[in-house]
C-alpha cells in the first residue's frame, strides 16, 4: 500500500464525517434559532398580559379612590 492509497483511505473518511457533522450542527443551529424565536414570542405576550394587568390594578385603584374619596366626604 502506497502513502499516496493510504492517505486516501484516511482521508476521504475524515472529510465526509466532517461534512456530517458540519451539516448536522448547521441543521441544529437552525432548530434551536427556531426556537429562540418562538420563546421571543411567547415572551412578549408575557410582556403583554403584564401591561394589561397594570393598567387594569391602576383603574381599580382609580376607582377605589374615588369611592374611598366619596365616603370620607360623607
Amino acid at each position: 500500500m502506497t502513502n499516496q492509497q493510504l492517505y486516501l483511505a484516511i482521508g476521504i473518511p475524515l472529510i465526509f464525517n466532517a461534512g456530517l457533522v458540519g451539516l448536522l450542527l448547521a441543521l441544529m443551529s437552525a432548530k434551536f434559532k427556531a426556537m429562540e424565536d418562538r420563546f421571543d414570542g411567547i415572551d412578549q405576550r408575557f410582556d403583554d398580559m403584564k401591561d394589561l394587568w397594570r393598567a387594569e390594578l391602576h383603574r381599580v385603584e382609580e376607582v377605589l379612590d374615588a369611592r374611598l374619596k366619596h365616603l370620607e366626604e360623607r
